[in-house]
């Protein structure tokens, strides 16, 4: 393909001025993207926003149909569809763009549609990133309702893989409010009753076509129910990382393990089945199971399931710590593990929040790799197969995806050199060989025939002289030979000197050729040495990325030893604390049950001194009744103020007891009054 544009360069489609966007990770290569049919290059208007870019998608040869603006034009009205953005399109013809295709023929039935930022659902499979539980049936719910949407007008992608499901969810770039969280991209293939049918029929990609039909072309409506049950599950298993751990590759399954009992298959179906419920692992099963496309659920099946689930569950299942995790952090802190263990066992679940801005970084380095080894080892097939011009064209389009320095770009690179001097090869023109004119054998002939003439002329002259009579002719005609034979020397000696004059003009181009070709020698060679260079400075750049890599590799490796040894004296100091604080609880709890053990002894103490009181004071009351009696008023009134004294010291305990508030009444009676006669108690 000979379209191959620079970042940077200026395209006018429609009236509009187009600029060929950006790699971000490699700012000299165009921004583009390979697929099966063709290389989309996004295009940004110079006055536009980002979210408003668009994608030119240059088809090869074999996929450049003039049916295309048909498709196109019923296409139309399938854009406003959730997820089918880009059946928005334009097709790029003769007729409307016919300077613009003069001047790149490969734009030939290209197609001009709206570009969809965000990561493929391919990248985050081979990134082997973990979704959260919300974002999983965020972008579950998003496929099902663009299936069911389509199912709904009669509609099947017919390619459903995991390239072609773009992930706008993930997006860097701000993009306007009701974005689907998922779009489709790839639809040259889609199947409508409006449509005609492909010419060539795609099988389905691997991994995600069941086995039954993959050697069978799709088109029809249930196309995409089979891999969209797929699709869904890996959806929904991406939060888990034991499924996310147990992945082939490029997807979840293996092409050789579709539809079998598989290993994969049962761990995929116990997450399904913990994680959102009984329904979903139905619906996965039926699919699993199913004879046909037209068995499995439906993806207003999926919808009406996967809208059930609610934020609560979501929410209870993203909090809830395993309790084998849990165990297995704290054994590894109380058992003294290596912090680089227990940073492994405690390290929290990637987040959507923390990873946006490392998304597209960490994609553009392994996100199209898949795509350049598909590339690559088609490239080498047709190697294989001796069809070299088919596989220069391949070459040439993984050109614009392969690191700038990297082993996969050198080797990119020779593989191209050499189709190219295959294909055109240089030899250097052979010199026409042809001898000279006075060197030719009718020359040399004619020649010798007029010195023969010459010489007989001399007999015939003298014979002549012998004849009186014909002097005067025969001195005419000596006369006439002389002037022939000058004539003759006259020609000889122009034609030796034009042939002369020839000898040296062919010399003359035969040393400029020998200068041209010693120049083309000595460019070739040069170029070939600048080859050799840009090898070496390719090769020490590739190296300084890799002491690069490696350097930001150690850097990441301390950062993450660090926060372990940060991580584990957090909890040491935690531990401490908590020992320090149950100490001084149990310190607390021992003074609170001395205090309550002295307080009921100490009541215990008093209540037994003052049951010694009461008999005290009735013995008291009677000595002074007595003394009273006797006639002893002094006894009486000293017995008395002891009584009042003991009675003083508790009064409110003493009066609540028998009569002794009632001989207290007395005896201050008594006391205030000596006259006063004690009753007998």
């Amino acid at each position: 393909m000979s379209f191959q544009p620079n970042p940077g360069d200026e395209l006018i489609i429609n009236g509009t001025a187009y600029v060929v966007g950006r790699h971000p990770a490699a700012p000299g290569l165009a921004y583009a993207q390979a697929g099966r049919q063709g290389i989309v290059y996004q295009l940004n208007a110079k006055n536009g926003a980002p979210h408003e870019a668009k994608a030119l998608k240059v088809f090869f040869p074999k996929f450049r149909i003039p049916a295309m603006v048909y498709q196109s034009e019923h296409m139309e009205a399938y854009g406003d569809i959730p997820g089918l953005q880009v059946c928005k399109r334009d097709v790029l013809t003769p007729e409307r763009n016919g300077s613009l295709i003069a001047e790149q023929p490969d734009l030939l039935y290209a197609v001009l549609m709206p570009w969809v930022h965000g990561m493929t659902w391919f990248d985050c499979l081979t990134d082997q990133r973990q979704l959260e539980a919300s974002d999983s049936l965020a972008l579950a719910r998003a496929l099902a309702g663009i299936g069911s949407a389509m199912e709904q007008k009669g509609l099947a992608h017919c390619d459903l893989s995991a390239p072609n499901v773009m992930l706008p969810f993930f997006s860097e770039v701000e993009l306007p409010e009701g974005t689907s969280a998922v779009e489709l991209v790839d639809v040259e293939q889609m199947y409508s009753t409006k449509m005609d049918r492909p010419d060539a029929l795609l099988a389905g990609s691997p991994g995600y076509a069941a086995h039954r039909t993959v050697h069978s072309g799709l088109w029809s409506a249930y196309a995409d129910r089979f891999a969209g049950a797929i699709i869904i599950g890996e959806m929904l298993g991406w939060s888990d990382r034991v499924v996310v751990d147990k992945a082939w590759g490029e997807s979840y399954f293996d092409q050789h393990e579709m539809q079998t009992p598989c290993e994969r298959y049962f761990i995929l179906r116990k997450s399904l089945e913990s994680r959102w419920g009984s329904k979903v692992v139905e619906l996965f099963s039926r699919a699993w199971d199913s004879q046909d496309l037209s068995s499995c659920p439906t993806f207003g099946e999926w919808l009406v399931v996967l809208n059930a689930v609610t934020e609560q569950e979501i929410s209870v299942e993203a909090i809830e710590p395993e309790p084998a995790a849990t165990e297995t952090i704290e054994s590894a802190a109380v058992g003294g593990l290596s912090s680089e263990a227990a940073s492994s066992l405690s390290a929290p679940a990637p987040l959507k929040t923390e990873q946006a801005a490392l998304l597209n970084q960490a994609a553009l380095e392994q996100g199209e790799r898949g795509v350049t080894d598909k590339l690559f080892r088609q490239a080498r097939d047709l190697e294989q197969q001796n069809k070299p011009a088919a596989a220069l064209e391949v070459y040439r389009s993984l050109y614009h995806f392969v690191e700038d320095g990297s082993p996969l770009h050198v080797e990119v690179s020779a593989a191209i050199t050499g189709l190219e001097e295959q294909l055109n090869p240089m030899t250097p023109e052979q010199p026409e060989k042809t001898k000279a004119w006075y060197r030719s054998k009718a020359f040399i002939v004619t020649t010798a025939a007029a010195v023969v003439l010459l010489a007989a002329g001399i007999p015939a002259v003298n014979i002549l002289a012998d004849q009186s009579n014909q002097r005067q002719i025969e001195a005419a005609k000596q006369e006439e030979a002389a002037k022939a034979a000058k004539a003759a020397e006259e020609k000889l000696a122009a034609e030796q000197k034009e042939a002369q004059k020839l000898l040296t003009e062919k010399q003359r181009q035969e040393a400029e050729q020998q200068t041209k070709q010693q120049a083309l020698a000595a460019q070739k060679q040069q170029e070939e040495q600048k080859k050799q260079q840009a090898l070496i400075a390719q090769q020490v750049k590739y190296e300084a990325y890799l002491a690069q890599k490696e350097q930001n590799k150690q850097a990441a490796a301390k950062l993450a030893k660090q926060k372990a040894y940060d991580q584990q004296a957090k909890y040491e100091k935690y531990l401490a604390l908590k020992k320090e604080q149950e100490a001084r609880a149990a310190q607390e709890e021992a003074a609170r049950k001395a205090a309550a053990e002295a307080e009921q002894k100490q009541k215990e103490s008093m209540h037994a001194r003052n049951k010694e009181n009461v008999l005290q004071l009735i013995s008291l009351y009677n000595k002074a009744y007595a003394s009273q009696e006797g006639g002893s008023a002094a006894k009486a009134k000293s017995f008395a103020k002891r009584f009042r004294t003991l009675y003083d010291s508790n009064p409110s305990y003493y009066r609540s007891v028998g009569e002794v508030g009632y001989r207290a009444s007395s005896i201050y009676n008594f006391l205030g009054d000596t006259n006063f006669r004690l009753p007998k108690i």
